[in-house]
């Protein structure tokens, strides 16, 4: 998700959006400590959504 389609978000679509993306990035490092995923930049970028969501989820509650 791109920064701009964040701040479009309500403070509870980011809690949702959050959740769902976290149960993605465990599920996703698990598999790829089973075998290597195919593009493991796809972790990199989770990671990286999961914080900006978490961002933007601290700056809608102040």
């Amino acid at each position: 998700m791109k920064k701009a389609e964040i701040k479009n978000l309500s403070a509870e679509d980011i809690q949702a959006k959050l959740a769902e993306a976290k149960a993605e990035f465990t599920k996703m490092k698990l598999a790829h400590k089973i075998s290597p995923l195919e593009n493991p930049i796809q972790i990199r970028d989770l990671r990286k959504t999961i914080a900006r969501l978490h961002t933007e989820l601290t700056t809608k509650q102040q």
